[in-house]
């Protein structure tokens, strides 16, 4: 279960550097409703990704991850399916980063934040983890790459769960932040927000080079097993 683990801890850092739903939770926090608003979001990304595991590792196992103690050849073939993805849109966004001095658009669907209940921000916190093509391909990644190890179905999904931990420490940050400064945390969170607007782009170009290269590797090592 170690080997399970240490396999998934760098996708789940990757999940965690969610630029666009961090500035999301910060915005929630400073509506009406903030601490509910807050917690709402966290909750909802930790229930979104859990869902994606929970598919693909059932998936994985009712087609069998492993052969005859070696990765199964349809595994492989999705990480390199999943590393070519991300390199194909970690180039696309890499050009299309703001060029230095500029100001980089702020996504119009963060003025919607402020009017959210505490049901809304559960609903937005499970679609920018579960359905967001970054964090979708990288929870793929990281269950197939759990059931790839061939560890009991127990233990697979203990070691998902510690992913999903993990990969909700992004999101978390700001609403501990919040609980724990109190009035002080707005500065902090305003700062937090304009940093991650202005490198949104440049933060995800390099996440998605950088697993769309390692995931290629893996899948590389998978077929000369």
């Amino acid at each position: 279960m170690g080997g399970a683990i240490g396999q998934v801890l760098p996708t789940a850092i990757g999940v965690a550097l969610s630029p666009l739903p961090i500035v999301a939770v910060v915005l929630l926090l400073v509506t009406a409703g903030g601490r509910a608003n807050g917690l709402g979001f966290v909750v909802g990304w930790f229930v979104g990704l859990s869902i994606v595991g929970a598919i693909v590792l059932s998936i994985a196992g009712g087609l069998g991850a492993t052969d005859h103690g070696k990765p199964a050849g349809w595994i492989s073939a999705l990480k390199l399916a999943l590393g070519v993805l991300l390199l194909v849109a970690g180039l696309r966004l890499w050009r299309r980063r703001p060029a230095p001095g500029d100001d980089a658009p702020t996504p119009g669907w963060m003025g919607a934040l402020e009017g959210f209940t505490p049901v809304k921000a559960l609903g937005a916190g499970g679609l920018l983890s579960g359905a967001n093509p970054k964090n979708l391909l990288l929870a793929i990644a990281a269950a197939s790459a759990i059931a790839q190890t061939g560890i009991p179905a127990g233990q697979q999904a203990i070691v998902y769960a510690i992913f999903v931990v993990i990969a909700t420490i992004g999101v978390g940050t700001p609403v501990v932040l919040y609980f724990a400064l109190g009035s002080r945390s707005q500065q902090v969170l305003d700062r937090l927000k304009t940093w991650m607007v202005q490198n949104n782009t440049a933060i995800l170009a390099v996440l998605f080079l950088v697993f769309g290269v390692k995931l290629i590797g893996d899948a590389i090592s998978g077929f000369s097993v």
